[in-house]
């Protein structure tokens, strides 16, 4: 009897089920029928799994059929000190489950414990019919088609929400939004190709659960940041549940046939499940020694500000996540991951970061992992994660650095020094490694965070529809108000936003690395203040797509940069800049001096770049001259002055000539 692959895997006499757990002393896979939605009492029958292999329980079971739900229940010792929770009245996900089912409709009955989750008795209350179940899904998929295969320097990226994106779109039919389908449709395509887009970056859509901490207080995890299963689409985004597989590929596919990559935020640092205080739904009770991260006592190491911490030295967690992405590449054609708090993969059992640690290894040297994109997101929610630059050559990162500077020169903080740096690849941080420009991953604005409309409407965060007292979300924006906090019908405020908004919109997309857009940033989207509305399923999350005079400009505007950037190979760059590629110039008309760089008042950042372009930022509150440089006339191509970007004046400038640059304006000259 074969032990791999793990999970449930049918032929033509039945099922076989193989799910990993050292410390059980007997497994059983529990077949489910009966609709516990109808009033229909749920019934099960229950098989042991008699073979045990290498750490993995596995059997075949006869006449079992795609379609039929099941679960396991784990017998073995229960002591919490030593991390032990085998509790056989929980109903268990099988983590390689391919579809999940339900949800949690009972926190007492998902709990393992009872009394106190240390000192405690194991929980009686059997869970099932109060949690969710896995499903025997086919295996027999037909070929993906070719992925588009955006090189790295040629791709915009806009990370969206599958259900924010258009459950409010008013072209996609009413059933549909919010769903896969929603975003496959034509008119939501077309949005993303008009504003340039080459990726998405799908927040979570891997089968997920509120953590109980969201489940005592009836609240959701909207965001999806809490996964139950690592290779199962999330039901609550398909049109018809149940149907989600044959939804995600039919997305995937329609994207990629208009030249669009998927790229899909994974959660490999943590589970809902929560702390030992919180639920056993799958791996707490399969086996929490061998997922995860245990500190003393039994209890979990948590550098993850959830609760708990997947354990990424730990030869079944390695096996898992790399299951799992490999499944999501064959079963549905995606074309990278971004992983959220990726330090944590590079901490075996909590400990030191290490880019050469055994599951970042395992991922980039993967045969097929390795020739998808990778992305981290490198920290976790500790000191010793912030590892911005410190990943391997595989692995582009979300720039932290390049964030804080943008922020920064716009809001008029800590001159032009750092954003130099950032504007032109970041070779500081990711050089010295042997990788490129594209493995920066710019990006102003993410979900987690203000959008670009709060970014530059609020200078506090308002949290409060969040239930928890706005304590939640961080207090580190380096935004900017205006003047006025929040929403506000004085026209000089509102013009003073939207224009610092299309300067740093522009900044973004005109940056050498890979531009990340939030989704709706380009609509001038805004969450009323709220820096972490990762529990708002409501307007407070959803794109309103509301067509407004501000909202067609901002859209108009990205489109055009973008398409200006695609156009020139020197705006999307694959290889740092060498010596005398580069030219910093002084607005008074002169190269930039050592000294200029410490000069922590300067508001106007002027960089010539492969003597073709001339790009000026100016931040100041008032219009300042700028003198060009005297070998070359220039052809005025973009001023974020205008709405749409249009130069107001497209008139030839001769060489050494003075434009002036407007308050919290960028131009984009084209060298003749």
């Amino acid at each position: 009897m074969p032990v791999f692959p793990l999970g449930a895997h049918p032929d033509d006499h039945g099922t076989r089920f193989a799910v990993a757990t050292t410390s059980a002393e007997t497994v059983e896979v529990c077949l489910v029928d009966g609709s516990d939605t109808d009033g229909e009492e749920l019934t099960e029958r229950r098989v042991e799994l008699r073979e045990h292999t290498f750490g993995v329980w596995h059997g075949h079971v006869p006449g079992v059929r795609p379609g039929q739900r099941y679960g396991y229940r784990v017998h073995g010792e229960y002591r919490p000190f030593h991390g032990l929770r085998a509790n056989p009245n929980k109903i268990l996900v099988d983590p390689y489950a391919a579809r999940i089912t339900g949800t949690v409709t009972d926190l007492v009955a998902a709990r393992g414990w009872d009394g106190d989750p240390m000192s405690g008795r194991p929980s009686t209350v059997d869970s099932l019919g109060s949690v969710p179940l896995s499903v025997v899904t086919s295996t027999d998929l037909a070929p993906r088609p070719s992925r588009p295969d955006v090189p790295w320097s040629e791709t915009v990226i806009s990370e969206i929400h599958v259900r924010g994106w258009t459950r409010l779109h008013p072209e996609v039919p009413e059933a549909h939004r919010g769903t896969y389908l929603g975003l496959a449709h034509p008119a939501v395509i077309a949005q993303l190709q008009r504003t340039g887009v080459t990726a998405v970056e799908l927040l979570p859509v891997q089968a997920n659960a509120p953590e109980p901490s969201l489940l005592e207080r009836g609240a959701s995890n909207y965001w999806g940041y809490a996964t139950l299963g690592f290779l199962a689409p999330h039901a609550g985004y398909a049109s018809d549940p149940g149907n989600e597989v044959a939804e995600f590929r039919y997305l995937v596919d329609t994207l990629h046939a208009a030249g669009i990559e998927v790229i899909l935020d994974v959660v490999p640092n943590h589970t809902c499940e929560g702390g030992v205080g919180g639920t056993t739904l799958s791996y707490r009770g399969l086996d929490a020694p061998a997922y995860y991260s245990l500190g003393g006592s039994g209890h979990d190491a948590d550098i993850t500000g959830t609760g708990n911490t997947l354990d990424a030295g730990s030869p079944t967690v390695i096996r898992l996540v790399c299951d799992a992405m490999r499944h999501w590449v064959h079963a549905y054609g995606v074309d990278g991951f971004r992983i959220d708090l990726a330090s944590v993969l590079g901490r075996p059992r909590s400990g030191p970061f290490s880019p050469d640690s055994a599951l970042l290894t395992a991922i980039a040297q993967d045969p097929t992992l390795s020739t998808t994109k990778l992305i981290a997101e490198p920290w976790d929610a500790t000191g010793e994660g912030y590892r911005v630059g410190g990943f391997g050559v595989a692995w582009s990162e979300w720039n932290g650095r390049y964030r804080d500077a943008v922020r920064d020169f716009w809001r008029g903080h800590g001159g032009v020094a750092e954003l130099a740096s950032r504007l032109t690849g970041s070779s500081d941080i990711y050089q010295l490694s042997g990788r490129r420009p594209w493995a920066s991953v710019n990006f102003v604005t993410a979900h987690d965070g203000f959008t670009l409309r709060d970014l530059l409407s609020y200078e506090r965060k308002h949290n409060e529809g969040n239930g928890e007292d706005n304590r939640d979300g961080t207090d580190d924006n380096r935004s900017q108000n205006h003047g006025v906090e929040g929403e506000t019908d004085d026209a000089g405020v509102r013009a003073a936003r939207i224009a610092t908004a299309r300067a740093m919109m522009a900044t973004l997309l005109l940056s050498i690395g890979t531009p990340m857009i939030t989704g709706g940033d380009e609509r001038w989207r805004t969450q009323g203040g709220n820096n972490n509305a990762y529990c708002r399923d409501d307007e407070t999350s959803w794109v309103d797509w509301t067509t407004t005079d501000e909202t067609t400009a901002m859209e108009a505007f990205t489109g055009r940069v973008a398409a200006l950037r695609r156009e020139s190979p020197v705006l999307h760059r694959d290889q740092f800049y060498v010596d005398g590629e580069v030219l910093w110039w002084d607005p008074s008309g002169r190269p930039m001096e050592p000294g200029d760089w410490h000069d922590g008042g300067r508001r106007t950042l002027v960089v010539l770049l492969a003597d073709y372009w001339l790009l000026a930022l100016h931040a100041g509150e008032e219009p300042v001259d700028c003198v060009l440089p005297a070998e070359h006339g220039f052809d005025p191509v973009l001023d974020s002055t205008t709405p749409d970007g249009t130069p107001a004046d497209t008139a030839p400038v001769d060489a050494g000539a003075t434009i002036v640059l407007p308050p919290r304006s960028v131009r984009l000259l084209r060298s003749r």
